[in-house]
């Protein structure tokens, strides 16, 4: 069954977080060995991830971009055995056309694109590759000085449905079929705590658009001003505050603790 399938018949997914990187926000550090990322990624998987998400990039705020060569060698690998060895949907998290290209080569079902293909070449290669689908994401400036100082002209939530608007509609005049893609409003990407708070209260304007939506609140700062920085509360606040959002139409719910979140979703049945 293909992800776009899979996504209609339940709804909502769970997207399991695998940071193959030094210095990720949360887990840095942690699986950056193949053999710890596909043990740390089956572990994800019995725990009840539809999807697993691999990033060879940090994106964290005041990240630096990491070359072309070094992202795929930490996630091409664990590609491989992943797909060698399990049946689970893969998701990759890169902005990069060449490694897009190689990891659909591969067989990935799901590009996870946080600068929603502006980068060079990357229309172009989605256009190629008609099985996977895609995640756009609302990003104000980049991970390395995003946070600076996010200012927004209008209403937030507005604004990030007229640049969705405008990325559907380059993907439209590329001849990329629009039944591909997720949309993720990007929180804590060149926002502030009332930037996402924002986003959060008004998902509906977000779910009328009628595409899937991907909620990427895991371990987020937004969730570290209300609970603090243990890790355990963050989880339960991820769980809870993403299964809030479930309700309003289709959407995949990403997260570093695959079991906390679930809890909070199947309680929502």
């Amino acid at each position: 069954m293909s992800l776009q399938k899979l996504l209609k018949k339940k709804k909502h997914l769970i997207m399991g977080v695998l940071n193959v990187t030094p210095d990720s926000f949360s887990d840095g550090g942690q699986f950056n060995t193949i053999e710890k990322a596909y043990d740390h990624a089956l572990r994800l998987i019995d725990e009840g991830a539809d999807i697993i998400d691999i990033g060879g990039e940090s994106s964290r705020p005041g990240a630096i971009p990491v070359s072309f060569e070094d992202e795929m060698d930490r996630v091409l690998p664990v590609i491989k055995l992943l797909k060698k060895k399990s049946s689970i949907y893969i998701s990759v998290d890169t902005y990069k056309s060449k490694l897009m290209q190689l990891v659909l080569d591969e067989g990935v079902d799901l590009i996870n694109d946080i600068k929603a293909l502006t980068g060079e070449n990357s229309l172009e290669v989605i256009k190629c590759y008609e099985h996977a689908m895609v995640c756009m994401m609302h990003m104000q400036g980049d991970p390395l000085m995003m946070q600076n100082n996010p200012s927004y002209e209008h209403e937030i939530h507005l604004e990030i449905i007229k640049f969705f608007k405008n990325r559907l509609d380059a993907c439209l005049q590329s001849g990329i079929s629009l039944k591909r893609f997720i949309l993720d409003p990007g929180f804590g990407f060149g926002k502030t705590f009332e930037h996402n708070w924002k986003i959060f209260q008004n998902m509906d304007a977000f779910t009328k658009l009628n595409y899937p939506l991907l909620i990427g609140l895991s371990r987020k700062s937004m969730l570290k001003k209300i609970m603090g920085d243990r890790q355990d509360w963050l989880d339960e606040a991820t769980g809870f505050f993403s299964s809030q959002l479930v309700d309003k139409g289709p959407m995949i719910i990403r997260t570093h603790n695959v079991t906390v979140t679930k809890k909070y979703l199947e309680d929502r049945k």
